[in-house]
């Protein structure tokens, strides 16, 4: 890998925490963040910071009963699922709860929301096995995928909303065995599954408010797995490839180019990607139908940047190469990856 044009990963700020940090968001449109956690004392905390010339500084702090394990913005409203099992949406401004609900029986383990066309939505996955897609403005589940057998139960690790164009709108699903599932919520059925082998620590469409494009599933044993969703044929085309020596937490595509993103390495580096397509995206298969064509991945950069996993990890909409990360070594960072511009 050569890296002398390469984007360089610079740390801007950083900050000692006195919690355990698993969720940091950019506040929409500002220079200020959220950083979500539990303390010691096992309640949950919200904390907003700001970017404050040479230092991050604390806003304001929000005490919660449990802690916060997943979140994230439902326009200006923020959702969130603690390792109780409920699901909260808060203003922050006001700090008022305007939505609360038992959602799962156990530890919610990722969130993600959908709110540009229809009904703001907002899909839970949790240690219990279920996922389920909440309209927060009705207390009952609009759709809940249960496990089907009841001995062993997957755990729901990773979920996430695609294809919300016109009236359309898809869940990804990744489970701690493997398991990937793709729920069709117009149609109300699944559309597609598959089994990469390894569980999945991290899932995301490129762009969730386009027609779906592309798919990256993050995994214990450091794989990415790649999918192009634009062509159907007994599944989707893929590429698997090993990424840092750990488990990838998670993965982040960059608002302003869907092609880069970043995985948050269990080993505390911060990785960049760029994906490539091939020159022709289908061909015809034997029998003269469509057949997808994958691409392939380029490393960028890497740079360990804490010194346990990468917990969460969000780009800046605003500006190019922002981002703001956390992680287990109980601190918060804000770095700038620099010559993004030119991918």
């Amino acid at each position: 890998m050569d890296t002398t044009n390469a984007p360089q990963i610079i740390e801007h700020l950083n900050k000692s925490l006195n919690f355990t940090p698993f969720v940091t968001r950019w506040i929409p449109g500002t220079a200020k963040f959220v950083l979500c956690g539990q303390p010691p004392k096992a309640n949950g905390i919200i904390e907003i910071l700001q970017l404050n010339k040479t230092e991050l500084k604390t806003l304001s702090s929000i005490e919660q009963p449990k802690g916060i394990k997943c979140g994230q913005f439902l326009d200006n409203l923020f959702a969130y699922g603690d390792f109780d099992g409920k699901l909260k949406v808060i203003d922050l401004e006001t700090k008022k709860t305007t939505f609360e609900v038992k959602a799962h029986d156990q530890i919610i383990n990722s969130i993600d929301t959908c709110f540009n066309i229809g009904a703001p939505e907002i899909v839970t996955g949790s240690r219990d096995g279920c996922v389920r897609v909440w309209d927060p403005r009705q207390a009952a589940p609009v759709v809940s995928l249960e496990p089907i057998e009841k001995d062993v139960i997957p755990d729901a690790w990773s979920v996430a909303f695609g294809n919300s164009y016109n009236d359309e709108r898809v869940i990804a699903c990744g489970y701690d065995n493997g398991d990937i599932k793709l729920f069709d919520l117009k149609q109300n059925q699944l559309v597609w599954d598959t089994n990469v082998k390894n569980g999945i620590c991290g899932i995301e469409f490129d762009r969730k408010d386009i027609q779906m494009n592309k798919l990256i599933a993050t995994t214990l044993e450091s794989k990415i797995n790649v999918f192009d969703l634009r062509t159907f044929n007994n599944g989707y085309a893929s590429l698997t490839h090993e990424g840092q020596k750990s488990t990838i937490w998670g993965v982040k595509h960059l608002p302003q180019n869907r092609d880069v993103f970043a995985t948050q390495g269990g080993d505390g580096a911060l990785n960049i990607y760029k994906y490539s397509y091939p020159s022709q995206r289908q061909i015809q298969d034997a029998e003269g139908k469509p057949k997808g064509v994958i691409g392939k991945l380029e490393l960028l950069n890497k740079q360990d940047v804490c010194q346990q996993p990468i917990s969460s990890l969000d780009w800046n909409s605003d500006k190019l190469g922002l981002a703001c990360l956390c992680g287990l070594d109980q601190t918060c960072k804000v770095v700038i990856v620099t010559k993004l511009n030119l991918y």
